[in-house]
């Protein structure tokens, strides 16, 4: 187990001094092809750093219908008929009626038995008697859900619904293809007193497949029948939690070390009224009143709220961090002295998570299905509002509170403390930026200098935008991993970072680019969604020293750690990222490791990249970019690695580890692990 001889090391220093000289003599502008770049690793650990164990998360927020027609299984959109607010008429969108005004009239009133939400759908029958029969088929409404609800054949779909009338009903309640001609699944509900508000409850059965399927509920009997809270969820969410299975299994593969939820800007509204609070969107799904999210313009049923935002990070494995609003939106706030209420209102909601069963807002939660509570242990007040007229007094309440009532809790301020420091108590700082490809890249030393001591910087929304990120190119991605290389290596001075925004339904695109690209049935990873793929292990794992040496152009920015797998294998991960527009050859030096204890088997090398840094993945190349893994044949201490032109590389080395152990009395066995 001896150290390594210095004279390799010394020839290999002078030869990339001479490389270097050479280099800077032909090619004052930048890296040529093939040139080489130094890399130099200490893996002795002696000036290693810990990674905490939250640097790399997610962010989710309602936007571009990432929780509402996406994440949240819920198939019907507007379920409640209470999107356009508790005033009639209301817009009942998507919701329209089949048939024609003879024959059927359909509106609003406000007889609902569910007091926070008391709009309900008046459907007035005008066929069915005498003389006057309905069309084949019957009259009666449908929904067509987010952009078409996927129906798979030989899945089961659970129908909920409240119904009223005065009369019996005979209804065919059937999932059909998008022109309501092909019938995928269908029952009856018939009922010969609903004169009260009456669940009814069906399992329909999909004896076909389309991804724009509709709802439909209809009859061929006159009267006056009154729909509420009309559901229709997959039996086979996460389980049964109500989480779409393949967007679910996305965030998943991304190990993510924490969850920022429910945003954004979503979290504070252009106004008040339309502010996410907390308080009403728990509960039974019916008795949720929803609201409109007037920033990103649509209205949410509130299905996925604060009990299935804290099980959701739960079900990841990952740590909570609730961002609530502090009585501030875009264009309206509440006065510091005046901020009472909003503060109950996050003490009850931390009381909701994390007081016992038998606690006031705790049995809520219990009676949930949740009598553990739940491990929230960070909270941000408010989200970009630092600047704001009413911010800081009433940030200073909320702290107070917070710590006086659970001391343990991390508290995140708005207010950037990466240039100077805070004039208030904080945990952490805010970080957030969007830019373009060259400017994140140029950003990746932005924490070099930031404090050591004092509030830990949490880079919550992070993306590369602009025209050069398009809907997701290779290029942003690409700066993106340097920014995020950079954090890496001030991981003493940052203690999370999450990309933004993570999801799109692309039948709502407010916002691009984004971290996962869906639709009712596909799903696929843009570049930056496969780029937080090379980081998953960085989390809790150990930050080794390195340096690269002629990178003139500076388009190189390389790091090193070692973690340990789910057996308990060493591996020493290097991740460099190439932003110029050739390819480099990577001379790296490894040193303070055993001798020979870097194994060719097991040990690889993961690429991310393309022909054209503008090029992208899509639902018809849906793997145009992703991770290509290969295998290292030749692998050592010192050993070269081709970097490709805009790409992000990971190369993994197996590291062995010895044991010497006796074996009977007179012989002694080496093995490796």
């Amino acid at each position: 187990m001896g150290a390594i001889t210095p004279w390799p090391r010394i020839l290999f220093l002078i030869f990339i001094a001479l490389s270097a000289f050479y280099f800077h003599q032909s090619s004052a502008d930048g890296i040529e092809a093939d040139q080489p770049v130094a890399l130099y690793v200490n893996a002795s650990e002696t000036s290693a750093k810990k990674i905490p164990n939250t640097l790399f998360g997610i962010f989710f927020e309602e936007i571009n219908h990432a929780g509402a027609g996406g994440l949240w299984a819920e198939l019907v959109s507007n379920r409640g008929f209470e999107a356009g607010g508790p005033n009639v008429p209301s817009n009942i969108d998507p919701w329209s009626f089949i048939g024609n005004e003879s024959s059927v009239i359909v509106s609003t009133d406000r007889s609902s038995c569910f007091e926070r939400n008391k709009i309900a759908l008046r459907m007035e029958v005008l066929c069915g008697e005498g003389s006057k029969a309905c069309p084949a088929g019957g009259v009666g409404i449908y929904n067509p859900g987010f952009w078409g609800m996927n129906i798979e054949q030989g899945k089961a779909y659970k129908l909920v619904f409240y119904v009223r009338s005065s009369r019996p009903i005979n209804l065919s309640v059937s999932l059909t293809g998008s022109t309501g001609l092909q019938t995928l699944a269908t029952t009856s509900i018939v009922a010969s007193d609903v004169s009260n508000w009456t669940k009814m409850e069906a399992t329909l059965q999909a004896k076909g497949s389309d991804a724009k399927a509709r709802l439909q509920l209809t009859t061929t009997r006159k009267g006056v029948i009154w729909f509420d809270q009309v559901s229709l969820m997959p039996t086979d969410t996460y389980k049964g939690r109500g989480f779409r299975n393949d967007l679910f299994a996305m965030l998943k593969d991304l190990k993510p070390g924490f969850m920022r939820f429910p945003g954004g800007c979503f979290v504070e509204g252009d106004w008040l009224r339309n502010a996410f609070r907390w308080k009403e969107t728990i509960g039974p799904w019916e008795e949720r009143p929803g609201h409109f999210g007037d920033v990103w313009h649509y209205w949410t049923d509130d299905g996925l709220g604060h009990f299935e935002f804290l099980q959701l990070a739960e079900d990841l494995g990952t740590a909570p961090i609730w961002v609530f609003n502090n009585g501030v939106s875009h264009n309206d706030e509440v006065e510091t002295s005046s901020i009472f209420p909003f503060i109950q209102e996050i003490l009850d909601g931390l009381e909701f998570a994390r007081g016992d069963a038998h606690s006031k807002w705790g049995s809520v939660r219990a009676a949930l299905g949740h009598p553990e509570p739940f491990d929230l242990k960070y909270v941000a007040v408010g989200n970009e509002d630092c600047g704001k007229k009413y911010y800081l007094g009433s940030y200073l309440r909320f702290y107070d509170a917070i710590k006086r009532a659970y001391p343990d809790i991390k508290i995140i301020s708005n207010c950037d403390g990466s240039s100077k420091p805070l004039d208030h108590p904080a945990d952490f700082y805010d970080y957030h930026i969007y830019s373009s490809a060259s400017s994140v890249f140029g950003t990746a030393q932005k924490f070099d200098k930031a404090p050591r001591s004092g509030p830990k910087a949490f880079v919550s929304e992070y993306a590369v935008t602009g025209d050069d990120a398009g809907k997701g190119s290779l290029i942003a991605a690409i700066a993106e991993a340097g920014f995020l290389i950079g954090l890496e290596k001030n991981c003493d001075a940052v203690e999370m970072a999450s990309y933004a925004p993570l999801f799109v339904n692309t039948n709502d695109r407010t916002w691009d680019p984004d971290a996962i690209v869906f639709d009712s049935s596909k799903v696929y990873g843009t570049p930056s969604y496969w780029m937080q793929h090379f980081f998953r292990e960085s989390n809790g794992a150990t930050l080794l020293d390195s340096s690269l040496r002629s990178n003139p152009a500076n388009s190189l920015i390389a790091s090193a750690i070692t973690w340990k797998d789910a057996d308990s294998r060493k591996h020493l991960r290097i991740k460099v990222v190439n932003f110029g527009s050739n390819n480099v050859t990577l001379q790296i030096s490894v040193d303070g490791l055993e001798v020979n204890s870097l194994q060719s088997s097991g040990s690889t090398k993961v690429v991310l990249t393309s022909g054209n840094p503008k090029d992208e993945n899509s639902f018809q190349t849906p793997n145009k970019i992703v991770p290509i893994k290969s295998q290292l044949d030749e692998v050592g201490e010192e050993m070269d690695v081709v970097v490709s032109p805009h790409s992000l590389t990971s190369i993994d080395l197996l590291i062995n580890s010895y044991s010497i152990r006796t074996v009977g009395s007179n012989s002694v066995d080496v093995s490796s692990y």
